[in-house]
């Protein structure tokens, strides 16, 4: 078993002819928050879903190198990108609950798709814990039928994350989770992140360097798909070795 949680090496991401990620080597820690900062447009959110293979979903995306989720590598022969994507969850940007679907149902329907429980009872055991691992049981554990339109944005996010917390992943991926949250939900998601990286691996994704500094544990700068500098966060804060990365962080370059 690998000492890291993810390891890319030699990573090159295009699309079409366009390389975007150019060849970077990582290294994610097992049990912290690890953020990814940088300008819009230098390859964040791209880097992020050649984890769990979320690009396979663009036609026009193209990886070379290796990603190790857990030392194995998941663009070898023969790995299911549905198995990498179980052990691997993902929250996005936007809120996206089903809206079709009850607060319970939510929660639920990976475990019903993937026959991952055996009675309605271990059902409702798990979207409970999930609930609470997300912070979100004490809000709604009386209208667990409701649809989540009646949810604030912030409990929406949180409703996602325990969607994916209910597949009991190892490694959970963050895509800018609280830009499309007010001030008090983003407290609530940040304070859930302290709590979640005693069980899993979190990769952040955001464009606020503040954020980084609150959060993270480790931080990778990351500029025009090249990755600039990686380390602890209150070295990369405190005493930046490149140059980029110091008008970065103290907001001269955006």
């Amino acid at each position: 078993m690998s000492d890291f949680a993810i390891e890319t090496k030699k990573l090159r991401i295009y699309y079409g002819e366009n390389e975007i990620i150019k060849g970077i080597d990582l290294k994610v820690p097992k049990n912290v928050v690890f953020a990814l900062m940088g300008p819009s447009g230098c390859g964040k959110s791209t880097l992020l879903r050649a984890f769990n293979r979320l690009l396979e979903l663009n036609k026009e995306a193209r990886v070379e190198g290796e990603v190790l989720i857990l030392g194995k590598n998941v663009y070898g022969n023969g790995v299911n990108p549905i198995d990498v994507r179980k052990q691997v969850g993902m929250v996005f940007q936007y809120p996206n609950p089903f809206p079709h679907l009850s607060i319970y149902d939510n929660v639920a329907i990976g475990l019903k798709l993937n026959h991952l429980v055996k009675s309605k009872e271990e059902l409702d055991e798990r979207v409970k814990w999930a609930l609470e691992k997300a912070f979100l049981w004490d809000e709604v554990k009386g209208r667990l039928d409701d649809y989540p339109a009646s949810l604030s944005g912030g409990q929406k996010q949180r409703l996602v994350i325990a969607r994916a917390l209910a597949l009991k992943p190892k490694i959970l991926l963050m895509d800018e989770p609280t830009a499309n949250v007010d001030p008090i939900g983003t407290r609530k998601i940040e304070e859930l992140l302290f709590e979640l990286k005693r069980e899993y691996t979190i990769v952040l994704v955001t464009h606020e360097p503040m954020q980084a500094a609150r959060v993270s544990d480790y931080v990778g700068f990351l500029y025009l798909g090249k990755l600039v500098e990686v380390g602890l966060t209150r070295e990369i804060f405190e005493k930046p070795k490149h140059e980029l990365t110091e008008k970065y962080v103290t907001g001269v370059l955006v």
